[in-house]
C-alpha cells in the first residue's frame, strides 16, 4: 500500500524513526506548502494521505487521486479537508481526536497560573530594575491570587476540555461548564464538574477557557455580547482557535479594564500580522496579555501518540476494514 506524507519536512520521518511500519508500507512526500500539482507528482497513485492540519485537502486535489481510500489529519483538526468531496468518493477522512489533550490541558493551566501571578510583566519588571516596587505594588492591592480561589468556566466539554477540569481540580479550583450536549452525570463526577447555562457561566467564572471547533456556528463566538457577558476583571484563555474571537472586542474589553487579562495560544489570522488589534493595544494593555506561539498541541508525546492512533487505522484499511477515527460520516 502506497502512503503520501504532506508534513513539515523532517518531523515525520523523526518521529516515526524505528517504526515497523515505515517497512510494511511504500511511503512518498510532498513538501508543506506544495501545490496540487506538486502533490500529484508524488503521489498520484497513493491509497492513503497522511496531511498536516494546516494544509488544505482540496475537492480537486482529491478528486486526481483515484486510488485514494483515507485521508488521515496528522492532528486533531480536519477543517481544511474537503470531507463532502472525499464523502462522495467513499474515502475515508480521519484525525487524531484526543492525541493532545494533556498537552494542551498542561498549556492552558499555565497560561492561568502565568496571568495570576504576572508571570510575562514580572519578568519585565526585574529586567528593567523593578522588581521590588513591582513586588510592592501587588502586595499593596491584594492582586495575586492562587487557582484554587478561581472559578474556571470551560466553554465546550470535549477532551481537552476535560483534562483542564482534571487538573485544575487537583490545583482546588471550582470547574464549571458549558456546551451545546451536557454531559452524562457520571462524566460529570470524575471531572469534578458542574454544568451551567452560558449565561451563567460567564457571569460566575473568574476564568473563561475556550474548547470549542472552529465551525460557521463558532466562528467569531467570542464578540462583544459575549465579553461583556463575563464577569468583570476575570481572564479569557484561548488555546483552541483564534477564528473564535473577534480581536478587536476582545482588545477593546482589556483597554476598558472589563477583562483583567488573556493568556492566549492562537490569534487570528495566523501567522499573527504586526496591525492585528491585540497588538496595537496600549503598552500597558500589554502586560495583560500572554501569548504564546500555537505550541500547546505539539509536543514530541502529541505526534507520538497521533502517530500510533494513524498507523491503527492505515493497518485497518490494509486490512479492507472501516477505520476507527471517521469525521466524515462514512
Amino acid at each position: 500500500m502506497k502512503i503520501l506524507v504532506l508534513a513539515k519536512p523532517g518531523r515525520f520521518q523523526r518521529i516515526n524513526e524505528g517504526a515497523a511500519e515505515l517497512s510494511q508500507y511504500q511511503f512518498c512526500y510532498a513538501d508543506f506548502g506544495a501545490s496540487d500539482q506538486e502533490i500529484l507528482q508524488a503521489g498520484r497513485d497513493a491509497e492513503v494521505m497522511i496531511a498536516d492540519p494546516m494544509l488544505p485537502v482540496s475537492r480537486e486535489l482529491i478528486a486526481q487521486m483515484p486510488l485514494l481510500k483515507m485521508i488521515h489529519s496528522e492532528g486533531v483538526a480536519f477543517n481544511r479537508i474537503d470531507l463532502q468531496a472525499a464523502r462522495e468518493r467513499n474515502i475515508y477522512v480521519c484525525n487524531c481526536k484526543g492525541m493532545n489533550a494533556s498537552a494542551v490541558a498542561e498549556h492552558a493551566i499555565m497560561l492561568m497560573l502565568g496571568l495570576l501571578r504576572y508571570v510575562c510583566a514580572g519578568n519585565r519588571a526585574v529586567l528593567e530594575g523593578r522588581q521590588i516596587t513591582f513586588k510592592n505594588r501587588l502586595m499593596a492591592d491584594g492582586n495575586l491570587k492562587e487557582l484554587a480561589d478561581c472559578t474556571i468556566g470551560l466553554v465546550g466539554f470535549g477532551d481537552i476540555a476535560k483534562e483542564v477540569a482534571r487538573f485544575a481540580h487537583t490545583l482546588g479550583a471550582r470547574v464549571i461548564y458549558y456546551d451545546v450536549y451536557r454531559a452524562a452525570p457520571e462524566m460529570e463526577s470524575a471531572c469534578h464538574v458542574t454544568y451551567r447555562d452560558e449565561a451563567a457561566m460567564l457571569a460566575e467564572a473568574d476564568i473563561v477557557s475556550l474548547h470549542l471547533p472552529v465551525t460557521p456556528q463558532t466562528a467569531g463566538r467570542v464578540n462583544r455580547a459575549f465579553l461583556s457577558r463575563m464577569k468583570r476583571g476575570s481572564y479569557l484563555i484561548n488555546t483552541a482557535r483564534g477564528d473564535l474571537v473577534d480581536n478587536e472586542a476582545l482588545a477593546d474589553a482589556l483597554v476598558s479594564g472589563h477583562l483583567a487579562g488573556a493568556g492566549l495560544d492562537t490569534v487570528a489570522p495566523e501567522p499573527v500580522t504586526l496591525d492585528n488589534p491585540l497588538l496595537m493595544a496600549p503598552e500597558h494593555i500589554q502586560e495583560k496579555i500572554i501569548y504564546s506561539c500555537h505550541l500547546g498541541g505539539i509536543t514530541d508525546s502529541s505526534f507520538r501518540r497521533g502517530y500510533q492512533m494513524i498507523w491503527s487505522d492505515i493497518k485497518r484499511i490494509a486490512e479492507g476494514l472501516r477505520p476507527e477515527r471517521v469525521v466524515n460520516g462514512l
